[in-house]
């Protein structure tokens, strides 16, 4: 529309037009339309674009419905690069099977980025590309490893994987194919950067079955996999540690029963812990010089970071410095791009801070209000700062309360912090203005749906901290997003659907 990419699907088959279509036109509206049929390639935006600051973080593509999807990311020539699944309709484009690609960003000093051509624009109508992972090859060349979800619309059988299975069974690693190989291509494959920034070309080989392959160079620089997702549950292909002497075949299993596949999973090392992390619901550490069976599950003991955000990767911009990004879910699959500082403690356990190149601190801060307790006060603008002091000592209840109203003053939601119990929550406030306790992941909770949820072992609350909570409302959202740091160590994100909230009331 007007010369910019509004909207686009990706049907299967070529539909066909009368020689002689009749047009019914609001000509007060549109002074020219047409229809025209083109190749099922990704339609391309300007090649280059400087992205202000302020639209990065909950940041989405622009045009209709357009959302992020799985981020990953690296630090490679001194940029730090993000690569999204770019979505619309939240997953239901081509018939729901999803028609993602992954686009690119990337910037050098996280003020200001540059959108750049897609890495993995979708070539032929039977693509659904899957979550991969940049990497860097032997020859030294940024690459991206990402899957062909081919399943989604042919039969195996028709696919490429009975060949792939059968070189793997008979040679005890996989094998190396390309696009001659019989059947519809499927599995793990990658794309090649040209000029180490952005520019990829596709491989064109096929080095594994798995549909998520997470490449990596471990510590001693030795080429690594976590395979994830086999598409069906009893695949052993679809999971655990493979080493390879080269990305474009003869994979070998190393640890078969770890991790245990899923959708997504990440490793990293910080100091002297390793961590690997999955999807939207994993995450363990062992000590860097431990063997894999040492490995511990700190969901299961409450110890996670996940705080609203889906298939976080982690990244080493600089010494001791590592970012976290992912997508918040927006109404589905897909939402906003979040970037995250991470926070580690001295006994390897987690946690995340807002990242301050991409926090609008400076412009929040230009008109600011005192909020005394038992007072309310109105948002006035469409993005807001709340920030306050808590100090333990004098909270006779050891309980905080901050609560979300509407314009119409109904109430929506309350971030309340259990400052005894260490857990904060998010919760929905019923009419009678009461809250339900809400699980963490470990109890059954969950975050990634970015609703009502709750983060436990909170750190810092001995002495007094900074509270700071973010309110973001957003037409194209079509409600309002709530992100909270607890203490510069903790944060956490919630949406609320069509809720826009109007006033902040603080009751403790």
């Amino acid at each position: 529309v007007d010369g910019e990419l509004y909207d686009n699907d990706f049907p299967l088959g070529y539909p066909h037009w009368p020689s002689t279509p009749t047009w019914h036109i609001d000509a007060t509206q549109v002074r020219q339309a047409a229809f025209w049929l083109t190749d099922a390639t990704t339609p391309q935006l300007a090649p280059t674009v400087t992205t202000p600051l302020a639209s990065v973080q909950y940041w989405t593509p622009p045009g209709h419905n357009t959302w992020v999807g799985d981020v990953v990311s690296i630090m490679y020539g001194g940029r730090y690069h993000i690569f999204y699944l770019a979505d619309r309709r939240h997953h239901q484009s081509k018939f729901g099977m999803g028609a993602h690609y992954f686009a690119h960003l990337s910037t050098a000093d996280f003020r200001s980025w540059t959108v750049h051509p897609d890495a993995t624009p979708l070539t032929a109508q039977w693509q659904c590309i899957g979550t991969g992972t940049p990497f860097v090859d032997n020859a030294g060349r940024l690459c991206l490893a990402h899957a062909l979800h081919t399943e989604r619309l042919y039969a195996d059988g028709d696919t490429t994987l009975p060949a792939q299975l059968e070189w793997l069974a008979r040679h005890g690693a996989t094998g190396t194919f390309d696009q001659a190989t019989p059947g519809v291509p499927i599995g793990s494959t990658y794309a090649v950067s040209n000029d180490g920034v952005a520019d990829f070309y596709p491989s064109g080989i096929f080095f594994h079955p798995c549909r998520n392959p997470s490449i990596y160079r471990d510590p001693h620089g030795e080429l690594r996999m976590l395979a994830n997702y086999a598409g069906a549950a009893d695949a052993s292909w679809g999971k655990g540690i493979w080493a390879a002497d080269h990305v474009d075949g003869g994979w070998r299993c190393i640890n078969a029963d770890f991790p245990p596949g899923g959708d997504c999973t990440f490793f990293f090392r910080w100091g002297a812990y390793d961590y690997i992390i999955g999807g939207f619901v994993n995450l363990w550490m062992k000590p860097a010089d431990a063997p894999d069976s040492a490995y511990i599950d700190l969901v299961a003991a409450e110890h996670d970071c996940y705080d609203g955000l889906n298939v976080p990767t982690i990244t080493q911009v600089a010494p001791g410095r590592l970012l976290m990004a992912g997508w918040c879910a927006i109404r589905g699959w897909g939402g906003v791009l979040v970037i995250r500082d991470l926070v580690q403690h001295a006994d390897g356990r987690l946690g995340t801070r807002w990242m301050p190149e991409l926090m609008p601190h400076i412009a929040l801060h230009q008109h600011r209000t005192t909020l005394p307790v038992g007072q309310s006060v109105a948002i006035t603008a469409d993005v807001m700062l709340l920030e306050c002091t808590i100090e333990p000592a004098v909270v006779p209840t050891g309980w905080v309360d901050v609560r979300f109203v509407t314009q119409a003053g109904a109430p929506t939601c309350a971030l309340q912090i259990d400052l005894r119990a260490r857990r904060a929550q998010y919760s929905t406030v019923a009419s009678d203005g009461t809250t339900a306790p809400q699980p963490t992941l470990c109890a059954g909770g969950n975050p990634a749906q970015g609703g009502d949820y709750a983060i436990a072992h909170l750190r810092g609350m001995d002495q007094p901290f900074t509270l700071r909570i973010l309110l973001k409302r957003d037409s194209k959202l079509g409600g309002t997003l709530i992100d909270c740091e607890i203490a510069g160590q903790r944060t956490m994100l919630s949406f609320r659907p069509d809720v826009w909230v109007g006033t902040v009331r603080r009751d403790a």
